[in-house]
C-alpha cells in the first residue's frame, strides 16, 4: 500500500490551497483518513480525520478553515485549506488506517508535502 500526497505549494498569508491524497494498492479497505502536520522544530500535530462513515476530527487550531473530504470510490481525500497563516507553515503528511484483508489493519503515511505560507 501507498499513500502519495500533492498540492503543497508557497502561499501568501489568507490564500487557499488544497492538498490531496491517493492511497493505492493491495487495499480491503480504508477505516479512516487524515491528515497530519509537523513543522520545523516541533512535533507532528493531528490536523483531520474523517472515518469511512463520514464523521470528521479538525484540530482546534484549523476549525474554520480547513475541512476535509474524501472520495471513496478514488482511495482519495482531500484537505482544502483556506485563511492560511504563516503558522500553518509545516509538512502535511497523509494517514490511512487501511485493511489489506478482514480483520487486518494497519497504519500507512505519505511522504509529506511542503506547506509555506508566507509574503
Amino acid at each position: 500500500v501507498q499513500l502519495v500526497e500533492s498540492g503543497g505549494d508557497l502561499v501568501q498569508p489568507g490564500g487557499s490551497l488544497r492538498l490531496s491524497c491517493v492511497a493505492s494498492g493491495s487495499i480491503f479497505s480504508i477505516n479512516a483518513m487524515g491528515w497530519y502536520r509537523q513543522a520545523l522544530g516541533k512535533q507532528r500535530e493531528l490536523v483531520a480525520i474523517i472515518t469511512s462513515g463520514g464523521r470528521t476530527t479538525v484540530a482546534d487550531s484549523v476549525k474554520g478553515r480547513f475541512t476535509i473530504s474524501r472520495d471513496n470510490a478514488k482511495n482519495t481525500w482531500y484537505l482544502e485549506m483556506s485563511s492560511l497563516k504563516p503558522e500553518d507553515t509545516a509538512v502535511y503528511y497523509c494517514n490511512a488506517d487501511i485493511s489489506t484483508r478482514p480483520f487486518s489493519r494497519k497504519d500507512y503515511w505519505g511522504q509529506g508535502t511542503q506547506v509555506t505560507v508566507s509574503s
